[in-house]
């Protein structure tokens, strides 16, 4: 029998298909309304850039036309032929964000966008990120669905809709759900956990924070739909961390 694979990779297997048709949908999800914003906290470089978790490459492509030179990795085989099909990156790796498959130092930058939600063990994941990270002006660049966004929903579209907390939001748990729009439908699955759970796995990898944001849309004025109340709430965490020195 072939080996199991992690939980992570295995549902990430199942929907690649799904994941690249909704992805690459314009303007299909909540990506669009922000994309202008992280490009900025990003910014222009010229520099060696990893992303972890590539998926059908969308972000490499952001990447590589803010004029980085970007390896794109993803653990599923099928998110890599997607992300070279669309002439995604320079190079390609399949690989699991807990075994990166490059030297110590290799990366200016390494990019890690909405993907530690989906990973099973993020310190091991992180530590791996900061192994590659050229020292000491190297950077981590995440992107993290908000933890607080995660324990709750609107009861409504309209801009002023509640928003309602369900459950409980320390600790680590196990989330599935569904979404369809537009012809379309996602699978999602992977972890909520607390803030405090990634800056401890930052810190633990030698990596301190140097930036964070609370993103808003793009243009708030301009939505309409399920988009109108994250005006309101952040629905993204950003993050930058630099390796702490020796």
């Amino acid at each position: 029998m072939p080996p199991q694979l992690p939980p992570d990779q295995a549902h990430w297997t199942r929907v690649a298909a799904e994941w690249t048709a909704w992805a690459r949908a314009p303007g299909h999800d909540a990506f669009w309304s922000y994309r202008d914003g992280f490009r900025a906290f990003v910014g222009q470089g010229t520099g060696d850039v990893l992303e972890v978790g590539c998926g059908e490459g969308r972000i490499a492509r952001e990447l590589t036309t803010l004029g980085y030179r970007v390896t794109a990795t993803d653990p599923v085989p099928a998110m890599v032929e997607a992300a070279i099909d669309a002439r995604s990156a320079a190079a390609y790796a399949v690989a699991s964000a807990a075994r990166l498959p490059f030297d110590d130092g290799s990366f200016d930058r390494v990019v890690a966008y909405n993907v530690l939600m989906d990973v099973e063990d993020v310190p091991a994941a992180v530590r791996e990120m900061a192994r590659v990270l050229r020292r000491p002006r190297g950077d981590l660049v995440l992107s993290l669905v908000h933890p607080f966004a995660d324990h709750g929903r609107f009861e409504g579209d309209e801009p002023e809709a509640p928003f309602v907390l369900a459950g409980f939001y320390f600790g680590r748990q196990r989330f599935e759900t569904t979404f369809a729009r537009d012809g379309l439908q996602m699978h999602f699955a992977g972890w909520s956990q607390p803030l405090e759970a990634y800056v401890d796995a930052l810190a633990l990898a030698g990596l301190a924070i140097t930036a964070l944001r609370e993103p808003k849309p793009d243009n708030p004025q301009g939505l309409t739909g399920p988009m109108q109340p994250w005006t309101r709430w952040p629905l993204f965490l950003w993050l930058k961390a630099r390796p702490l020195p020796d």
